[in-house]
């Protein structure tokens, strides 16, 4: 573990105090293990503007440079952004957003690090996925990286289901960058990275009342539901999130997690006037909706709207309320006990 917060400090270059408490180990541990690296040398708080966050001493750049020169030399070492940290607030909360990310992705073994992967530019011929590559690692790539400096995307994820741009809006409202958006999709388009697979999105926040701000019919909310990305999922950074991003990243998990769900009911139609992943026994339309993907969410409850219809959304309990914010009176609402999911289903 002291290791572990040594590496995530060292790629991001400063780690949030507050994401402490994410990282595997109970409170008293964990406290006990940052006192023990500040104490020894190795970690520095660093505080301003009511910000906090760890920094790295010169003695731990020296320590992990002597470890393992080959991992850490890109980051510990000359110009680059965490060698070279600013106090500017949105420097550091850009990079506070990076290290929640490689914090979950870490904690959903997704590998995340860059010695645990093929490079970015190899990702298509590497059969190694899932993988998740920080926007810093996609950047390296030559000339084409520049077109994406102004994108507000942490990074990307690479799974057998797909591509996800991955975004972290923290306790704030996200300010997108359409065209930065739309030009970092072009590019992994033209790359060649996974060449056919879908690009969706994935944006993490703190809780789930987020999702209403996000839903919200303003300019913030267009580039997530006017189309450009049919897929875009909301999770929170916390174990819940982690287990949405298990489903995501595994295919058949979610099968299973749908057969069971699907008990009971009648198979979906497709290409139905109203999208529906199953039909309920009085002919309604009936949608999975635990992974939270919003503009599926929205098409749901709008067509239903429009047809005079009614139908149920089937999502986690911890997600419910949210939800029924955002859904009309059509909807009706089902929850699965989300304890008793990770029991029989997600670590069975």
């Amino acid at each position: 573990m002291p290791y572990l917060l040594l590496t995530l400090t060292a790629l991001c270059g400063e780690y949030p105090i507050r994401q402490i408490s994410h990282l595997p180990g109970g409170s008293a541990y964990l406290e006990n293990v940052v006192t023990a690296l500040r104490r020894d040398g190795l970690l520095r708080t660093f505080s301003k503007d009511g910000l906090r966050g760890l920094r790295l001493t010169s003695s731990a750049k020296r320590l992990l440079l002597a470890d393992a020169p080959e991992w850490f030399s890109a980051y510990l070492t000359g110009s680059s952004e965490p060698n070279k940290l600013k106090s500017e607030i949105p420097r550091r909360l850009r990079l506070h957003r990076m290290a929640e990310i490689l914090t979950i992705m870490h904690n959903a073994g997704i590998p995340a690090f860059p010695w645990e992967k093929a490079p970015f530019s190899a990702a298509s011929q590497s059969a190694a996925i899932p993988a998740y590559y920080t926007s810093r690692e996609v950047k390296e790539i030559g000339p084409q990286g520049v077109k994406i400096k102004s994108s507000r995307a942490t990074g990307i994820l690479l799974t057998d289901g797909g591509i996800f741009l991955t975004y972290n809006t923290a306790k704030a409202q996200m300010k997108w960058e359409y065209k930065a958006e739309l030009r970092f999709k072009a590019l992994l388009q033209t790359e060649g990275v996974m060449p056919d697979a879908e690009i969706s999105g994935i944006v993490f926040g703190s809780t789930m009342e987020q999702l209403s701000i996000l839903t919200q019919p303003d300019a913030h909310s267009y580039f997530l539901l006017d189309g450009s990305f049919p897929h875009f999922y909301y999770l929170t950074n916390d174990r819940y999130g982690e287990a949405i991003l298990r489903l995501l990243c595994d295919t058949q998990q979610r099968r299973t997690l749908d057969a069971i769900l699907a008990d009971g009911l009648h198979e979906g139609i497709p290409n139905w006037r109203v999208e529906n992943d199953a039909i309920d026994s009085e002919g309604n339309p009936v949608l999975f909706a635990y992974t939270c993907d919003f503009p599926r969410i929205r098409r749901f409850d709008t067509a239903l709207e429009l047809h005079g219809m009614t139908g149920t959304l089937i999502c986690f309990d911890y997600q419910e309320e949210a939800l029924r914010e955002i859904c009309g009176q059509c909807v009706m609402l089902q929850s699965i006990d989300f304890q008793q999911f990770e029991r029989s289903v997600l670590y069975s």
